[in-house]
C-alpha cells in the first residue's frame, strides 16, 4: 500500500512539474502576447496616423483640383460610363436646372449640360462619351444649341479618356466652352479671305474676270483641248472710239459706259463661256467646246447686234460699236500667248477693214465666217419676203406605179441667186434656229396644198413634211401642230411627220414623249435616213412609229454592192419583224426598183418617177 502511495505521489509531483512548466510556457506566450498586442498598437496608431496624414492630403489635393476647376470659367465635368457625373466645377454647379435632374444624387451629363432627358445623338448634337469609349482617345465635338431668344450659339465639348488600373476607359474628363464668336470671326476672315481672292481675279470697275483670272482660265481651257481633242476660240473685242467718250465727258460716264457694255455683252454668252475685262475699253471671251469655226462667228455677230444697240448714261445717248478678232485653238495655234496675240492682231485688222466687224486670225476663216453670216441675214429677210417655195416629191407604189404619197421639200427662191437648195441653207437654219419659222411655214403651206387637192377631188395619199428636233423642242409645238390642222381643215390622218434617226438619239427621252403626243393625234410617224444613225433596238421599239425610210446611200448601189445588199435586206426584215411599213428613197433606175419589189419594199422615192417638182407638176403628172 505504501508503495502504491509513492508511485501516487510520483505521479503528482510528475504532472505538478508538467503543470509547472506548462504554467511557465503560458507565461512566455502572455508575455509575447502582450508585447505584440503593444506592437500593434503602436502599428495601428502609426496607421491610423499615416490614413490621417494620407487623408489630409487627400482632402487638400481635391480641394487644391476643385479650386483649380473653379478657377476655370468654363464648365467641366468628370463623367462615367453610365453618364453619371462625379464632379463637376462651380460654373456648372450654378447652370444646373435641377428641375431636369431626375436623380439629384446620380445626375447624368445630359441632363446637366443639355436639359435633355436622354443621352446627346445626332449631326448637332454628337456624343464625346461614346466617342471616346470606342476610341479611347482625346476628342472634341461640337454642338449647335437655340438660346431662350430663338439665337444659335455653339459650344465646343473637349473630352480626354479616364483609365483605371487595367487600362480600362471608365469615362472622361469633360470641358465645354462657347466657340460662337470664335466661329464667327472665322467666318469673318473666310469671308474677308474670298473678297480678297475675288478682287485679286476680278475687274474691279465690272465685276468681270481679270486679265489674271482670264490667263488661268486660258491654260486650263488648252489643257483640256488637247487632253479631250476639243476646240475653242478666244475673242478679243475693243470698242472703237471709246476714248473719246473719256476724253470729252469724263471717266465716270466712261465707266458707265463700260459697265453697261460688259452686262450686254455677257448676255449675248453662253453660261459656259467665260467674258474677261483686260483693261481699259479691252474684253476677252473664251468660248469652249466649238465644232466648227462659224460656231465663233454666229456669237461674234450677236456681240456686234447687242453693242450697236443705243446706250443711255444721264442725258447722253451714246451708239457703240466694236471691233472682234478670233483665234482658234488649236488650228492657229496651242500657245496661250500666240492665241491671244493672234486675237489682238485679228482684231486690228477688222478695225482695218472699217471697224464694227470682227475677223479670224485666219483670213480664210474670216471669209468663210463673213459668208455664213451673209447667208444668215439673207435667211432671216428671205422669211419676211416670203421667197421658200416647196416643191414636191410622189412616193409611189413600185408594183401598180401609182401615187401613195408625196414629200413636202422647201426650197429658196433668191431673188438673186435664183433656186437654193436645202443642204445650203438648212445647216445654218439649224444652227440659228430659223428652222422652226422654216419648218412652221412649210407645214402650213404644204397643208393648205393638201386640202386643196381632196377639194379637187384628187388622191394624193399620204404629206410627207419633214420635222427638226429643234421643233420638238418648242413648247408651244403640239398647241401649234393642233392649230395648223384646225386653220387649214387637214386631218390627221392625211399626215407623216418625218425625222431623222440622228436626231432622235440627240434626247430619245424627249422624243418618244412628244412623238408620242403627235401619235395619239392620228398623226403618222416616219424614221428618215435609216441606217445612218445610231438608234437602238431598246429605243427602236419604244418609239411610237409607223414607218422606216431607207436611206438613199443604201440604195444608191444596189443591186450589185454586196455590203449595201445586206444592210438594205436587214432593214427591210427588221421592219417586217416589227410591223412597220418600209419606204426606200433615192431610187434612180429599175434594177433598183425591181430589187426592191422582189425584198418586198413596195413604196419607193426618187429620181425614176420624178425629182422634186411644184405643185402643179405633180398634179398634172401624178395626179389626174
Amino acid at each position: 500500500m505504501a508503495e502504491d502511495l509513492k508511485k501516487k505521489i510520483k505521479i503528482l509531483e510528475r504532472r505538478l512539474k508538467l503543470s509547472q512548466e506548462a504554467l511557465s510556457q503560458f507565461d512566455a506566450i502572455k508575455k509575447k502576447y502582450e508585447t505584440a498586442r503593444e506592437n500593434l498598437q503602436k502599428l495601428n496608431a502609426s496607421l491610423e496616423e499615416r490614413v490621417e496624414e494620407r487623408t489630409k492630403k487627400i482632402k487638400e489635393q481635391h480641394e487644391y483640383l476643385r479650386a483649380v476647376i473653379d478657377g476655370v470659367d468654363y464648365p467641366i465635368m468628370m463623367i462615367k460610363r453610365d453618364f453619371s457625373v462625379e464632379i463637376m466645377n462651380s460654373v456648372l454647379e450654378k447652370s444646373i436646372d435641377q428641375s431636369m435632374v431626375a436623380d439629384k444624387e446620380n445626375p447624368k451629363c445630359y441632363e446637366i449640360s443639355h436639359r435633355r432627358s436622354t443621352p446627346c445623338d445626332g449631326k448637332e448634337h454628337p456624343c464625346p462619351l461614346k466617342e471616346v469609349i470606342k476610341t479611347n482617345k482625346f476628342t472634341t465635338v461640337v454642338h449647335q444649341h437655340c438660346g431662350l431668344s430663338g439665337n444659335k450659339y455653339y459650344v465646343e465639348l473637349a473630352a480626354s479618356p479616364l483609365f483605371d488600373s487595367e487600362k480600362k476607359c471608365i469615362g472622361i474628363i469633360e470641358s465645354a466652352r462657347d466657340i460662337t464668336e470664335y466661329l464667327e470671326v472665322q467666318d469673318e476672315l473666310r469671308e474677308q479671305k474670298s473678297i480678297l481672292q475675288h478682287q485679286a481675279h476680278h475687274d474691279f470697275l465690272t465685276g468681270l474676270p481679270n486679265r489674271v483670272l482670264f490667263n488661268d482660265r486660258l491654260n486650263q481651257l488648252i489643257e483640256k483641248g488637247k487632253r479631250n481633242k476639243e476646240s475653242f476660240a478666244l475673242f478679243f473685242i475693243d470698242l472703237d472710239r471709246f476714248k473719246k467718250i473719256n476724253d470729252s465727258l469724263g471717266h465716270r460716264i466712261g465707266d458707265e459706259v463700260l459697265k453697261t457694255i460688259s452686262l450686254r455683252i455677257k448676255s449675248a454668252i453662253r453660261a459656259e463661256d467665260t467674258l474677261c475685262r483686260l483693261g481699259g475699253d479691252e474684253f476677252t471671251i473664251l468660248m469652249s467646246g466649238i465644232k466648227k469655226p462659224q460656231d465663233a462667228s454666229l456669237l461674234s455677230q450677236k456681240i456686234l447686234n447687242v453693242l450697236s444697240k443705243p446706250l443711255y448714261v444721264d442725258e447722253y445717248t451714246f451708239y457703240i460699236s466694236g471691233s472682234i478678232g478670233i483665234s482658234l485653238f488649236p488650228q492657229d495655234s496651242d500657245d496661250p500667248h500666240d492665241l491671244l496675240k493672234f486675237a489682238d492682231a485679228a482684231m486690228y485688222k477688222a478695225k482695218d477693214e472699217g471697224r464694227s466687224t470682227f475677223q479670224f486670225y485666219s483670213a480664210k476663216m474670216t471669209d468663210m465666217a463673213l459668208e455664213h453670216v451673209a447667208l444668215d441675214t439673207s435667211l432671216r429677210q428671205a422669211l419676211e419676203n416670203n421667197e421658200f417655195v416647196i416643191y414636191y416629191q410622189p412616193q409611189m407604189n413600185a408594183k401598180t406605179d401609182k401615187i401613195v404619197g408625196i414629200e413636202a421639200l422647201v426650197r429658196w427662191q433668191h431673188p438673186k441667186n435664183g433656186l437654193i437648195f436645202p443642204d445650203i441653207f438648212l445647216p445654218i437654219a439649224e444652227e440659228t434656229g430659223l428652222i422652226v419659222e422654216i419648218d412652221r411655214w412649210v407645214m402650213k403651206t404644204a397643208m393648205k396644198q393638201m386640202v386643196q387637192w381632196h377639194d379637187d377631188g384628187l388622191a394624193p395619199g399620204i404629206l410627207a413634211l419633214n420635222l427638226s428636233m429643234k421643233q420638238i423642242e418648242q413648247k408651244d409645238f403640239i398647241d401649234f401642230l393642233k392649230m395648223t390642222l384646225e386653220q387649214t381643215k387637214c386631218k390627221a390622218q392625211w399626215i407623216e411627220l418625218e425625222i431623222t434617226e440622228s436626231q432622235i438619239m440627240q434626247n430619245p427621252e424627249e422624243s418618244i414623249r412628244v412623238l408620242q403626243q403627235i401619235s395619239d393625234m392620228g398623226i403618222e410617224l416616219a424614221v428618215d435616213d435609216f441606217g445612218t444613225g445610231h438608234s437602238s433596238l431598246s429605243y427602236l421599239k419604244r418609239l411610237p412609229i409607223d414607218k422606216l425610210k431607207i436611206d438613199k446611200s443604201f440604195i444608191k448601189d444596189l443591186p450589185h454592192n454586196e455590203e449595201d445588199v445586206s444592210i438594205t435586206r436587214a432593214i427591210i426584215g427588221l421592219a417586217k419583224g416589227l410591223n412597220l411599213k418600209l419606204i426606200a428613197e433615192g431610187v434612180e433606175d429599175n434594177e433598183q426598183k425591181e430589187f426592191l419589189i422582189k425584198e418586198d419594199c413596195d413604196s419607193i422615192q426618187g429620181y425614176l418617177y420624178s425629182k422634186p417638182v411644184s405643185a402643179e407638176d405633180i398634179k398634172r403628172s401624178f395626179l389626174q
